[in-house]
């Protein structure tokens, strides 16, 4: 009997772990299909001096958003943003079809079908909705059915507001850094425990400033919350419109021509010495919603008027400083036009506009932008050159020279008397285009959240064999069942021969 014992209890033990195995295997499993390489989504950033268009891509077996999307490809879309073609049938169609034919070719053909399209339009559509809400619905309705004849999926042409920009922006800044959440080398997500940092965006008609605060937003308007990867961020966010970049300039000629008076020639202090332009009053300074509060009476839209650059750098800073207002604040704080705003903390990123003229700054004076002194003499240095002396230096034609005094000056007064950075503050941004690969814009962001691939939640750890190891795994227990049964069997008819025997 012990014998019997003996022979049997292995081959039980085996058929045990076996039947184990088998269901440990089996219960879990699911039929697995390996995915191609790749996911793709399109997002077009229709701003108010061009369109952009920018490809996205992230491993197709990554679900929810694992911080792993990076940038593909980019193209600009030659002519201005889809709001100059306001009474031009057509034309902000036209103007996208280079950049949609490059994504067809961009994007493998077995993608086509999944690819999200989405266009979001910016300051240059909100300023052309305020004048013609009529228009600015048709164009985009224009770019929709564009976009729809593509072979791709159409999500939405849609206007965002100014506080969504600047989260949008946010969002791409500190994704892109790695800041929310962070692939470590064995494979799993991790929170890095990193703290965010604040985003400084400038375009042609707006400029947005979006940070994380633990203060009290006094202005609702201002507060957002983001739940992203699990974790609860309380941002800061305001966008001014009117000050991009290009609706500034506007409003600076605009306040020119109504301190000297409506006359066949200007003055203008932040035009380089030695350079002089001429300008339509109305299509070049009072055709905007900027400049209405600016605008004669009276006035020849047709007129034309010399502008005569003297390179002033004082007369230009306080020019410039005319177009901001410091006094009217209800809150216990105000960056300018009366807007609450707490405290600027951390490290923040500038790009966008803010890039390129950081970029001429420092090429035309090699004067490090650390502190606001520093600040101030770099930009004096620039007011008081020439237009030759300034495209000498930079290889740069007079038409992206001539405004770097007065944008200069912008930046100054926006940065140091707008947002309050001062000596301790300053030298905390950094000036960028690109981050991770990838350009710096609010586009990535707007995708990451419509596309839902950044999840509220925070990302679970799930392993998973594929078929082909699964497979060889159940195919091994099986095998280990039936050598236990065969055995047993075995033991079983040879314990009834003796007893037959006997």
């Amino acid at each position: 009997m012990a014998l019997r014992y003996s022979q049997t209890l292995p081959a039980v033990v085996l058929l045990i772990l076996a039947i184990v195995g088998i269901l440990l295997v089996v219960h879990p499993a699911k039929n697995m299909e390996t995915p191609p390489e790749y996911m793709y989504g399109i997002v077009l950033d229709a701003g108010s001096s061009h369109t952009s268009m920018y490809i996205y891509k992230w491993p197709a077996d990554k679900q929810n958003g694992t911080g792993i999307v990076t940038q593909h490809s980019e193209c600009n879309a030659q002519g201005g943003g889809i709001s100059s073609y306001a009474g031009v049938h057509g034309g902000a169609a036209e103007s996208l079809k280079a950049c949609m034919e490059q994504a067809v070719k961009d994007i493998p053909k077995s993608r086509h079908h999944q690819t999200p399209l989405q266009l979001g339009a910016t300051a240059g559509m909100r300023l052309l909705n305020i004048v013609n809400a009529t228009e600015t619905q048709r164009l985009l309705k224009e770019v929709e059915n564009k976009l729809r004849s593509y072979p791709f999926k159409f999500k939405e042409a849609t206007i965002l507001s100014g506080q969504e920009e600047g989260a949008y922006g946010w969002v791409t800044v500190n994704y892109l850094l790695e800041n929310f959440v962070k692939y470590d080398f064995v494979g799993r997500w991790l929170n890095p425990g990193r703290a965010t940092i604040g985003a400084l965006d400038l375009g042609g008609a707006s400029t947005q400033i979006t940070f994380e605060t633990s203060e009290k937003v006094e202005d609702k308007d201002n507060a957002m919350e983001l739940k992203l990867y699990g974790q609860t961020y309380r941002i800061y966010t305001q966008s001014f419109l009117c000050y991009g970049q290009d609706q500034f300039l506007r409003r600076l000629l605009a306040h020119l021509i109504m301190t000297e008076g409506v006359k066949p020639q200007v003055s203008n202090p932040c035009y380089p010495q030695q350079f002089n332009t001429s300008i339509k009053l109305g299509k070049d300074v009072f055709d905007s919603p900027c400049t209405k509060s600016y605008r004669p009476a009276k006035f020849d839209p047709q007129m034309s008027v010399s502008v005569v650059g003297t390179g002033d750098y004082q007369k230009c800073l306080d020019s410039v400083k005319e177009i901001f207002s410091f006094d009217n604040c209800s809150y216990s704080k105000c960056s300018f036009d009366g807007v609450f705003q707490p405290n600027v903390k951390g490290s923040f990123m500038a790009f966008s506009a803010f890039f390129f003229a950081h970029s001429y700054i420092t090429n035309l004076t090699s004067i490090p932008l650390t502190s606001p002194s520093r600040l101030e003499t770099a930009i004096r240095l620039i007011c008081n050159m020439t237009i030759s002396e300034m495209t000498k230096r930079t290889n740069q034609k007079e038409k992206h020279m001539k405004n770097v005094c007065a944008v200069s000056n912008f930046i100054q007064v926006l940065l140091l008397q707008g947002y309050k950075f001062n000596e301790q503050s300053l030298p905390s941004i950094s000036f960028q285009k690109k981050a991770g690969g990838a350009s710096v814009g609010w586009a990535l962001g707007y995708m990451l959240h419509r596309s839902n691939l950044v999840p509220a939640e925070g990302l679970g750890l799930m392993k998973a064999l594929p078929l082909g190891p699964w497979a060889g795994i159940l195919f091994l227990f099986i095998a280990i069942l039936l050598i236990a049964l065969g055995y047993l069997l075995m033991v079983y008819r040879h314990t009834r021969n003796k007893e037959a025997i006997i």
